[in-house]
């Protein structure tokens, strides 16, 4: 149980610690972008997603999201958590009220032994299902090739990120204290050209 407990708190921390998220290069934010006032939403609440993923993903259940308190948590934002496994974790920031997710992610806590090549395994599955999930133009391969080399990037990085159209893609890869995959949506500008046509 202690040693659950400590696992849940590490991927707490993770969650809480708010990556920074731009290019690899840059300096890091003191704050996450989706943690600052206006930050976008997905068109989604966290229950519409977890249903629409389950069904998806059949193999790769995710149960209920847990309210996570904490002192990090702004009047406009709300955490939540969902424990796959011991060492697996997906948790979520959430738009207080509607609930609809700004950041969904897949943190990954790493196991020595025999089992750490089906555990880790196991967490590529749910961090590319999850690219998926937000992706879904993208075939099953696509997202599990696109999650390689997100991966890839971001090997050794406390944060590195990439922006696609209207979505970042987040990895913060904390060697052995844990891996996070997250996918969160970013606010699109409208040229000064193209807002003038209208």
């Amino acid at each position: 149980m202690k040693s659950s407990a400590h696992s849940l708190f590490l991927c707490l921390a993770v969650l809480s610690a708010g990556f920074p998220l731009h290019a690899a290069e840059t300096t890091a934010p003191t704050t996450a972008p989706y943690l600052l006032a206006g930050a976008p939403s997905f068109d989604q609440s966290i229950s519409q997603f977890r249903e629409a993923f389950n069904q998806a993903n059949p193999t790769l259940p995710l149960d209920e999201f847990r309210a996570i308190d904490g002192s990090r948590d702004t009047p406009t934002l709300t955490r939540a958590a969902s424990k796959i496994n011991e060492n697996l974790y997906a948790s979520t920031a959430l738009e207080r009220g509607t609930l609809k997710i700004k950041s969904m992610q897949i943190t990954w806590l790493p196991i020595q032994g025999p089992e750490q090549k089906a555990a880790k395994a196991k967490a590529l599955e749910y961090m590319s299902a999850v690219l998926q999930a937000f992706t879904p133009a993208l075939t099953k391969k696509q997202s599990q090739q696109k999650l390689q080399k997100l991966l890839a990037a971001g090997k050794n990085k406390r944060y590195y990120a990439d922006t696609e159209g209207a979505i970042r893609y987040v990895v913060a890869d904390n060697g052995e204290k844990g891996l996070t995959f997250a996918v969160e949506p970013i606010k699109l500008a409208l040229s000064d050209t193209l807002g003038g046509a209208n």
